[in-house]
């Protein structure tokens, strides 16, 4: 059977999604608000691109490989960012499938209403929430332990840094898509800038071609050595759990490459801008991390104090170390000010994504309705000034170091992205087995992984697989920590809870393979779609290459 892509009968308005018909899925009935305006498609290709990307190279990269290099040692880093860039790459292609099939509005939670179950849904929905929503105050915490690089919290008190970025970001969300696209353009443009200009000038140093001409190469690798010995524990056991300490902060770093899928109802043409960013940006993430961690563990020392964020004072990006511990002047502090942009970049893309997710939330149901109201200028504002309150939980730098409330909100953000990451590899799977179902032909799809379903498989074995042993290190003898066991276990036992009560209380069973909708809103999102005209310009060739 041939994929068709207009169905009379069945078939949906795109406003029909933005005016948000009630769903089966609806959990509330609340009518406040009257509702006229919708989201506008704003967003263009350059900004998907560059969404896609600055939303994920922020701190995790920047200052969190910093905790990954101490607990695991430069080859326990390398193997378990390559391994979680695996799991990024396997969830990418499968959302991709998806996405560039039905770019609908509220991305991948919407697709898990259509093909998995509307309880699946309403879970997956709150846990991108979540995720979103306590990555603004880690990315704000972070902006606050950068800034100790020039002023120590008795100086300058933390909370102040915390200040400024928030009413940075706040100002950048409010004025629409629109400028929140250019703003994070530029902002990701900066961070890619960044990451490259390190990268080369790491392996320069390494080479020997510093102010202080030290041929470093492999030299940290053989002292203190390849692998840290975990909490003193000796032999193979003690280097194993110390590489897999550094999953959780690895899938720190890499979550968020999903937020292409929630800008599906604010991109212009979504079918082709869409699928190249997620085509693109799992290619330059997995170089960009793992050339960047095989070049941090080259420059610096595992044992290296400055590293440990939850006890040192000045606690410092890997790179900024590297640089000073060189004989650089200066240039430790325009690396530090750039990754400083990064955390305001990444916290204006938490703020953004977050108040999607609980504007599709709304729409669906799932959500109290005043959230899903939207100002003339397609701003959903109240969605906006909700999540920007929890941005207030970074003010617990003030009475706790800093490193130490950045390490509560990475074990937070890392185990609900990985959660996230283990429902789209679901809905994937239920799609697969829906369109085989219907005698659809996969080759017909504007995209087709040839890795799938086993990608689908490998994320949703191990993500929760790394979720379950995240917080090994409180059940070592002497090593209970009640911070450490709350922040990594809470978000993994969220979701099933809100899953199991979602489907009581809705009362609903899973969609069957036969009965799954892969026709509502098609002939709409052809209508949308159109092919680029080639240029002979070869600059312009290059940039949309390149974007």
């Amino acid at each position: 059977m041939e994929l068709s892509m207009e169905n009379e009968d069945v078939g949906l308005k795109s406003s029909d999604y933005a005016e948000g018909a009630q769903s089966q899925s609806s959990l509330s009935n609340y009518g406040l608000l009257s509702q006229r305006y919708t989201l506008r498609r704003q967003l263009k290709s350059r900004h998907i691109s560059m969404i896609s990307i600055g939303g994920v190279i922020g701190t995790g990269l920047f200052l969190g490989t910093g905790s990954g290099l101490a607990n695991g040692g430069p080859l326990g880093l390398l193997l378990a960012y390559m391994i979680v860039g695996s799991l990024c790459y396997s969830v990418m292609v499968s959302l991709g499938e998806m996405i560039s099939y039905l770019p609908v509005p509220g991305g991948h939670i919407k697709l898990a209403e259509r093909f998995v179950d509307p309880a699946f849904s309403f879970t997956l929905g709150w846990n991108y929430w979540y995720n979103w929503t306590i990555g603004l105050p880690a990315e704000l915490s972070a902006a606050a332990v950068l800034m100790q690089f020039w002023k120590s919290p008795d100086e300058v008190n933390p909370a102040v840094w915390i200040t400024m970025c928030l009413v940075v970001i706040v100002i950048i969300n409010v004025f629409g898509v629109g400028i929140y696209g250019e703003c994070e353009f530029i902002f990701a443009s900066i961070k890619v800038i960044t990451i490259v200009g390190l990268i080369i000038l790491g392996i320069v140093l390494d080479l020997g071609g510093g102010p202080n001409n030290d041929r470093i190469g492999f030299r940290y690798w053989r002292d203190p050595g390849p692998f840290v010995q975990f909490a003193g524990i000796a032999g193979a056991k003690g280097r194993f759990l110390g590489w897999w300490a550094v999953m959780t902060q690895a899938a720190f770093s890499f979550i968020g490459t999903e937020v292409v899928a929630i800008a599906a109802g604010e991109a212009k043409n979504p079918r082709r801008n869409l699928l190249k960013a997620i085509k693109r940006v799992y290619v330059r993430l997995c170089l960009f991390y793992i050339v960047g961690t095989f070049v941090i563990g080259l420059l610096v020392p595992s044992n290296n104090t400055d590293l440990l964020l939850t006890t040192s004072t000045v606690a410092r990006s890997p790179f900024v170390i590297a640089i000073k511990a060189a004989g650089i002047k200066g240039l430790p502090s325009v690396i530090n000010a750039a990754i400083l942009t990064s955390a305001w970049s990444a916290s204006s893309s938490d703020l953004y994504s977050s108040s999607r997710a609980l504007y599709s939330l709304s729409m669906a149901g799932n959500a109290p309705k005043y959230f899903s109201y939207v100002t003339k200028g397609g701003l959903p504002i109240v969605a906006i000034a909700f999540n920007a309150l929890f941005a207030l939980l970074g003010y617990m730098v003030v009475n706790t170091t800093s490193g130490r409330v950045f390490g509560w909100f990475v074990n937070m953000c890392a185990i609900a992205g990985l959660m996230n990451w283990f429902g789209i590899a679901v809905t994937y799977l239920r799609f697969y087995k829906g369109f085989r179902a219907q005698g659809y032909d996969r080759s017909k799809l504007p995209y087709a992984s040839r890795l799938n379903p086993y990608a689908a498989w490998w994320a949703v074995i191990a993500c929760p697989t790394i979720c379950l042993f995240s917080g090994f290190k409180v059940f070592l003898k002497d090593s209970w920590a009640t911070d450490a066991f709350v922040t990594n276990y809470l978000p993994f036992v969220l979701f099933p809870f809100l899953y199991i009560g979602a489907r009581v209380y809705l009362r609903v069973t899973p969609v069957r393979p036969t009965e799954m909708d892969f026709q509502s809103g098609l002939s709409e999102i052809e209508e949308m779609t159109s092919d680029e005209v080639p240029s002979r310009n070869l600059i312009v060739q290059f940039w949309r290459w390149l974007m």
